[in-house]
């Protein structure tokens, strides 16, 4: 049996996952399927690596995953941290500066670089429950004091459509910012995307961009629906990717990802 793709992309939250962070017994075996057919599976996440590990361990998951928006990839089987990309500090503080001055005081949060990173949490950042390890900083100073992948904002008013854009406004092209989930916007690397760090993975694996199909939810999977041949939206997608994507399945819940294996797997 063929499969029309060489390298099945899929996000994590919101799109492999279901709601209670588990993958569903349909799902691992149409993905299992797809890579008896000859495609390779790899995760495209915006969660750092300590945040996506306990996940991809649990699945059996020993290929490579992309990790933090792009800035990481990750070999799961050698639990061994390939590329990672950081954010430069000075220029986030600068950037942080201009957003402030635009709308106000914002609540921050930032994701250390390597394989052991610590999510920090300033004063008033509102924190997802969930098993994911965080750490508590009263001082602001603290966070800014090792390298970082990431930071994260919030602001007491705006929604989190609202804050992209006016951050987006206000930053220029300093850094990037980018709305990854609910409650969750982001300061990046200026020119990093899950697109980036998809290509890295694809050539490691001798895969290009028009073999691949690409699953997700949010608007941060614009760049890797972008740079795949195929883009499918969930049923619960952001309407910003549903815009954009050649298909929309159904829900995470409802085993959206499996549906369209399934399908393409049957006409193969």
């Amino acid at each position: 049996m063929t499969f029309p793709y060489k390298l099945v992309a899929t996000d994590l939250d919101g799109t492999l996952l279901r709601d209670d962070d588990t993958v569903s017994g349909r799902t691992r075996d149409a993905l299992a399927a797809v890579t008896a057919a000859g495609a390779a599976h790899i995760i495209v996440t915006g969660r750092a690596v300590p945040w996506t590990r306990h996940i991809l361990d649990d699945l059996g998951y020993e290929g490579l995953a992309v990790c933090g928006q792009g800035a990481q990839v990750y070999h799961a089987g050698e639990h061994k941290l390939l590329t990672s990309l950081t954010l430069d500090r000075q220029l986030a503080g600068l950037a942080l500066s201009k957003v402030e001055a635009e709308i106000g005081p914002l609540a921050l949060a930032a994701s250390r670089d390597g394989l052991d990173g610590e999510v920090l949490v300033g004063p008033g950042y509102r924190v997802q429950e969930g098993p994911l390890p965080a750490q508590y900083v009263q001082d602001p100073a603290e966070m800014w004091a090792a390298p970082l992948n990431k930071v994260y904002i919030q602001h007491p008013d705006l929604d989190d459509d609202a804050l992209a854009k006016a951050a987006r406004a206000a930053v220029g092209n300093l850094v990037d910012v980018i709305m990854a989930g609910p409650g969750v916007v982001e300061i990046l690397p200026l020119g990093l995307s899950k697109a980036t760090g998809l290509s890295l993975a694809a050539r490691r694996l001798g895969v290009k961009a028009a073999d691949t199909i690409a699953f997700g939810d949010m608007p941060n999977d614009i760049p890797m629906f972008a740079w795949s041949r195929h883009g499918v939206a969930m049923a619960n997608a952001h309407e910003d990717l549903k815009a954009v994507a050649d298909e929309v399945t159904v829900s995470n819940e409802n085993d959206g990802i499996a549906v369209v294996l399934e399908r393409l797997l049957q006409q193969s």
